[in-house]
């Protein structure tokens, strides 16, 4: 009943998450497309190009921002990208304030702070049921119980109760049995998503690079979520210092309509 309860409430809770997309707006060294349906926009410098999109079609309401973010090296000599020359500025009332830009080692330290809660719930979830499997083997049965009588002088019919209890080792042995390899699963299942999300992190995520001349370089840039505006439009800068030269990328997230 309550997995039953914990799903319909999800369902309900599914409902009221809104989705949100992005747009951009091009300066003049900037050119917004549409890639793969997709909003994209390249900025073109110098020395270096730059080419943003959202990381998914639509971003959920009050979730973080992931961009996709290419770096490539238009000059004669390297050029060295770092995360933390990346800012964020949303603009509220005229008022710039910054959100974060997470690098690669505070995802990971995220997911690896999720990955330790996660393993305490599974290890109590599978305490419980080690318990449950414990007490398998014990059982109780009652029922009723009819005696009819055959005399001289007629049938009589008679009702009693019965109770018994007892222990089955057999059937303890295969609740535990069971127990035991629900346990392994749900186990390995845990290990096996946080390694997943370990290495989805690693190939994805960018990190500090030095770009070659020529090369193209990038990854997920993940950012906190913009604070909301009413009803209207997020509007935030996302500004890339890429060796000497500054790209400024303006951004628009507004609900799906």
């Amino acid at each position: 009943m309550r997995v039953l309860v914990a799903i319909a409430a999800a369902a309900l809770c599914s409902g009221c998450v809104t989705a949100e997309t992005v747009r951009f707006q091009a300066k003049a060294d900037q050119q917004a497309l549409m890639r793969d349906g997709q909003a994209a926009l390249v900025s073109r410098k110098k020395g270096s190009i730059v080419m943003i999109r959202p990381a998914s079609r639509q971003f959920q309401s009050g979730g973080r921002p992931v961009f996709v973010v290419g770096v490539y090296n238009a000059g004669t000599t390297p050029i060295d990208f770092s995360v933390r020359n990346v800012a964020v500025t949303q603009s509220v009332n005229e008022t710039a304030i910054p959100l974060k830009v997470f690098s690669y080692e505070e995802l990971v330290t995220e997911e690896r702070t999720r990955q330790v809660v996660s393993a305490m719930l599974v290890g109590v979830a599978a305490g419980a049921n080690a318990a449950a499997a414990s007490s398998a083997g014990y059982y109780n049965s009652s029922g009723t119980v009819q005696t009819t009588t055959y005399g001289r002088h007629g049938t009589y019919t008679s009702t009693g109760t019965y109770h018994s209890s007892g222990y089955s080792p057999a059937l303890a042995a295969a609740a535990q049995a069971r127990a035991a390899a629900q346990n392994e699963a749900m186990i390995s299942a845990t290990v096996e998503q946080g390694r997943q999300n370990l290495a989805v992190l690693e190939r994805a995520v960018i990190k500090d690079h030095t770009v070659l001349p020529g090369e193209w370089y990038g990854g997920q840039l993940h950012v906190s979520p913009p604070a909301s505006e009413g009803s209207g439009p997020k509007t935030y800068s996302v500004a890339l210092q890429i060796g000497n030269e500054r790209h400024e990328i303006d951004v628009v997230q507004e609900a799906t309509r």
